[in-house]
């Protein structure tokens, strides 16, 4: 079987990408990364002369480019990882993040018609949901819960979220969408809150964090993302959402507290700054749904999870340390 998989240059793709050559021998992968800032090829070294493997520069915003790639390969699969993700990014410039987060999404989903594709998986987050209260933790993002956007990023994942569903009750496309909480784990670039702050703990540099630190996070180790993933997409049902949690919430300022204990670092580091615009007090997915039809659930406590993490960035400073 021939998967492409976009965005595959990124954090949680690239980890996706070592899975399935891990555990699929016999299958092909074919990578599309536009290589933006948050791309890294250098994440692929290892795999680049696998003879599984391809590596393809590509925009998945630029059609003709898009449908020459599913002529030479006509894969089987496509998983769509390939978006824009930072939030503060897009409150600063909303357009990059409408145009490859839905027009691309429109134009794989495209290509996936003309080549018949057997399934287009679209990666999402659990951002569409909006944000649940502090004080109501018996509340849970479910699959039905309605979409409340809170900033241009998650609008934009939302979008696409209803293009693709869209596209399977209008042409039959074979869609299947999953969104995921909060990522951790190796290749993550450090602009988001764990790599961040290991990185600037490791320089003794101020750690700087949002308001009073009391939003509240739903982490998954990213290789249980990835085991989701694949069972999605393989044995999932077409015209499905699955919500993927890692029964894992905590709140940022004690997420920061613990990297300080593990570094040894002190938390005179921590630095409160103005908060974010529109931020979300609280992600919490519901994943029963993924665990009652396909057995999936998150395998990697928390307290293993970023212990593991953090002794990979220790590990593999060169790679974070060229990004910076």
């Amino acid at each position: 079987m021939t998967v492409i998989v976009t965005g595959g240059a990124g954090f949680i793709g690239s980890n996706f990408i070592f899975y399935l050559l891990d555990r699929y021998p016999d299958d092909r992968v074919v990578c599309l990364d536009k290589l933006t800032y948050a791309g890294n090829l250098s994440t692929l070294d290892s795999i680049m002369n696998d003879p599984r493997f391809r590596f393809v520069k590509l925009d998945i915003c630029d059609r003709e480019g898009v449908y020459s790639l599913f002529e030479q390969e006509h894969p089987d699969i496509v998983v769509n990882f390939a978006a824009e993700s930072h939030v503060d990014r897009s409150i600063e410039d909303p357009s990059v993040f409408l145009q490859t987060n839905i027009i691309g999404t429109g134009v794989l989903m495209d290509a996936c018609r003309k080549y018949s594709v057997k399934r287009f998986h679209q990666v999402s987050t659990d951002e569409v949901y909006g944000d649940l209260p502090l004080d109501r933790p018996d509340l849970f993002f479910t699959e039905n819960t309605p979409l409340h956007t809170s900033s241009p990023y998650s609008s934009s994942k939302a979008g696409a979220d209803l293009l693709a569903m869209s596209y399977h009750r209008t042409y039959g496309l074979p869609v299947s969408i999953s969104r995921c909480s909060n990522n951790y784990g190796p290749y993550q670039f450090p602009e988001k809150l764990i790599p961040l702050m290991i990185s600037n703990a490791l320089s003794d540099k101020p750690l700087p964090v949002y308001g009073e630190g009391i939003n509240v996070r739903d982490w998954l180790y990213v290789e249980d993302h990835c085991k989701a993933i694949d069972l999605i997409m393989r044995k999932g049902r077409t015209g499905e959402i699955y919500n993927v949690g890692g029964h894992n919430e905590m709140k940022n300022i004690d997420i920061v507290r613990l990297i300080c204990k593990e570094l040894g670092k002190s938390e005179s580091l921590i630095t409160f700054v103005t908060d974010r615009k529109g931020h979300d007090m609280r992600y919490a997915i519901d994943p029963t749904k993924i665990h009652t039809e396909l057995g999936w659930l998150p395998e990697t406590r928390f307290e293993d999870g970023i212990v593991k993490t953090i002794r990979w960035y220790l590990d593999n400073k060169s790679w974070w340390e060229a990004l910076l």
